[in-house]
């Protein structure tokens, strides 16, 4: 049975939201390729407008795109090598390589490739039944120590903290928060911030991170 494009999209964010659940539980994202996977294979039907492999785990191929293409999808979040096997890449169309990044509690997809087999296939070396690829590595960040505090704003025993590259930190009593986004909206909740953003959609650490420093900050002005 083919999914519809809403019911392709309700999919991913449910996964999404799935996933965002095991990480603040403190899962390690390699340990959750299943549902790595699913989501990289979600996100590309929706994306070519397609329809997820007609079997599972067909053999080569994960998505069909609206055109037809036959779509291997690899969903990374650590690893430095993906491999494909050689005996059914004949199938195969089109490659799409995604990365997941975590920010905190935050996740973000990031496309490596995404280009035919015969562009793809020379960007391979050849294992023993595989092809293997390497993705290129992710940008080095700067590390949070290294960054300029651009916004803080304290309420209560806890300072919410900005750094230059938007990434937000909440200590409480002096203490780091392990986890941001629990923090923050507690926060919010007390100082009538949404949880939403304009769309209706949540807002990610980031944004409501940013929300709640300027409400602090408005409550500080006379």
């Amino acid at each position: 049975m083919s999914l519809s494009q809403i019911q392709i999209i309700r999919s991913l964010g449910d996964a999404l939201g799935w996933l965002e659940k095991e990480i603040q539980w403190g899962v390690n994202p390699a340990e959750l390729r299943h549902l790595t996977g699913r989501i990289g294979e979600l996100y590309v039907a929706m994306k070519t407008r397609g329809q997820m492999a007609p079997e599972v785990n067909q053999k080569g191929y994960d998505v069909v795109s609206a055109e037809g293409e036959q779509i291997s999808v690899k969903t990374v979040t650590s690893t430095q090598h993906v491999r494909f096997n050689r005996n059914t890449f004949d199938v195969v169309h089109r490659i799409v390589v995604l990365r997941l990044n975590f920010d905190d509690d935050d996740i973000s997809i990031e496309e490596v490739a995404d280009m035919s087999k015969s562009d793809f296939l020379p960007l391979c070396r050849e294992g023993e039944g595989v092809y293997i690829y390497s993705p290129r590595k992710q940008k080095v960040s700067v590390p949070i120590y290294d960054q300029v505090v651009v916004r803080e704003a304290s309420y209560g025993p806890h300072k919410v903290i900005e750094y230059e590259s938007g990434t937000i930190q909440v200590e409480k009593d002096g203490i780091l928060e392990r986890i941001t986004k629990p923090a923050l909206r507690e926060l919010a909740t007390s100082l009538g911030v949404s949880l939403l953003n304009n769309t209706g959609n949540k807002r990610n650490t980031r944004q409501l991170g940013s929300e709640v420093i300027s409400a602090i900050k408005a409550l500080e002005k006379p």
